[in-house]
């Protein structure tokens, strides 16, 4: 009855050795797993900010060249609306923004490029005329809006870690 329980007692520290074994086995895979998936997910946020710097690198040009003069409000603003749009790590910027934005939607559905030399003389008159009023009515919020636009840009520049 001894040489019984000895046995039991044997077999039964084999399996809570070998559970044991498992167990740490498993705990190692979760360990590895965890630390992939933080790389991972590390490589993506880096990626994002690359993407993001670039983005504001152009939004900090252009706002530039719509302070200097050198870009009118209405591709400025269509440029930098969607440009904003895309940013990967901001979101929501259109009420930070909203003179920049309220022209870029007052004039979306106008035609542009190839579409815009279709147009008939009249047409392009209406749509020139229709473009110029809302510069025109905006323009000191723009202002505003650039140079809210440009120091956000700097800061968030400084922030993201490429």
């Amino acid at each position: 009855m001894n040489d019984y329980w000895l046995v039991a007692f044997v077999v039964a520290v084999i399996i809570v050795v070998g559970l044991a074994f498992y167990a740490g086995k498993l705990l190692k895979q979760l360990s590895a797993q965890k630390q992939a998936q933080q790389q991972t997910e590390l490589a993506q946020q880096q990626a994002l900010a690359k993407h993001d710097h670039k983005v504001l690198a152009s939004v900090k040009i252009i706002v530039r060249a719509m302070q200097e003069e050198q870009c009118d409000f209405s591709e400025g603003c269509w440029r930098l609306s969607v440009l904003l749009d895309s940013l990967k790590l901001s979101s929501k910027l259109m009420p930070q923004f909203p003179a920049i934005y309220k022209l870029y939607n007052e004039i979306k559905h106008l035609s542009i490029l190839g579409d815009r030399k279709q147009l008939e003389k009249k047409q392009r008159m209406q749509q020139d005329y229709q473009r110029i009023t809302i510069e025109a009515k905006l323009h000191n919020d723009i202002v505003a809006d650039l140079d809210l636009l440009h120091q956000y840009t700097t800061e968030r520049m400084s922030i993201l870690t490429i």
